[in-house]
C-alpha cells in the first residue's frame, strides 16, 4: 500500500479563506497539514495578535479539519501568527516534512490531473505524491511534458515510460495514465489550455522558495491561469537552523 504523501494547505484564517469545493476530494488520500495564519502587521506583536484572534481562529480550523477528514484524510493543523507569509510557509513544509504544497482553488470533484513533468531533479517526490494521492481512485492523470531545445524523442520516451513505470510500481493503473508530450509551445500556453481540461494542476517547484517559480512562472501567475488547485512538489530542503529563524 502507497505511503500517504503529506500536503501543506495554507488558508489565512481570518481572511475569510475556506477549504474550497472539490479539494477534500483531491486530497482523500493523504496526510494533510493545515496550516491556518494571519499576517500582522509589524508593528503589533504577534502574542498580541494571537490573544485577540485565537480562539475565533482555532474554531475555523477545527471546521476545516472536520471537513478534510470526512473525505478520508488525515489531518493535523497549526495556527500561526506571523509577520512573514512566505517564511511561514517554507518553515512549516519543511517542519512537517510535506512533499507538496497546495494552492487550495476550487474543482469540480476531480476526475482528471493534469502532471507536469520538466526533468529528473524531484521526481521521487512526484511520483511519491501522484501515487499516493490517486493510485486506487479513478481519477485519472496526464503527465505532460513541453520538450526542450536540446531533447530528443528519445529522451523524451525514455523519462516519461520511466515515470509511468515508477507510478506502476507504486500501484496506479497503467491505463489511468496517458502522456501528452508537445513542441513549440509556451509553458502559460500549456497551462491555459489544461484548464479546460483538467481539475487539478501537479508542477515541481524550481526554486528554494514556494514565492518565486514552479514551471518558469511565479506560484501566482500558475494559479490564476490555471484557476483550479495546484499541488506544488517541493525540492529537497535545508534543515530549518538552515532556513534561519521565522519571523513568527
Amino acid at each position: 500500500m502507497t505511503d500517504k504523501p503529506t500536503v501543506l494547505v495554507p488558508i489565512q484564517v481570518l481572511e475569510g479563506e475556506s477549504i474550497p469545493e472539490g479539494v477534500p476530494e483531491l486530497l482523500a488520500n493523504a496526510s494533510v497539514v493545515v496550516l491556518g495564519y494571519h499576517v500582522v502587521p509589524e508593528q503589533t506583536a504577534t502574542g498580541q495578535a494571537r490573544l485577540q484572534f485565537e480562539e475565533r481562529a482555532l474554531g475555523r480550523l477545527d471546521e476545516f479539519e472536520t471537513i478534510l477528514e470526512n473525505a478520508g484524510a488525515s489531518v493535523e493543523t497549526q495556527l500561526v501568527f506571523t509577520h512573514d507569509e512566505q517564511q511561514t510557509i517554507d518553515r512549516v513544509s519543511v517542519e512537517h516534512g510535506c512533499l507538496a504544497v497546495l494552492v487550495p482553488n476550487a474543482t469540480s470533484p476531480p476526475e482528471n490531473v493534469f502532471v507536469a513533468i520538466r526533468g529528473t531533479v524531484g521526481l521521487d517526490r512526484l511520483v511519491r505524491v501522484v501515487a499516493g494521492l490517486f493510485a486506487g481512485t479513478d481519477i485519472g492523470v496526464t503527465l505532460y511534458h513541453l520538450v526542450a531545445e536540446d531533447e530528443s524523442d528519445e529522451d523524451v520516451r525514455t523519462l516519461l515510460d520511466g515515470v509511468v513505470a515508477r507510478l506502476t510500481e507504486a500501484g496506479m493503473d497503467p491505463d489511468s495514465i496517458d502522456l501528452q508530450i508537445e513542441r513549440d509551445r509556451t509553458p502559460q500556453d500549456a497551462i491555459v489550455a489544461a484548464a479546460d481540461e483538467f481539475d487539478a494542476l501537479v508542477v515541481g517547484e524550481s526554486d528554494p522558495s514556494l514565492v518565486t517559480f514552479v514551471f518558469g512562472m511565479r506560484v501566482a501567475q500558475v494559479a490564476e491561469w490555471f484557476l483550479g488547485p495546484v499541488l506544488v512538489i517541493q525540492r529537497e530542503r535545508p534543515q530549518e537552523d538552515d532556513l534561519g529563524r521565522s519571523k513568527d
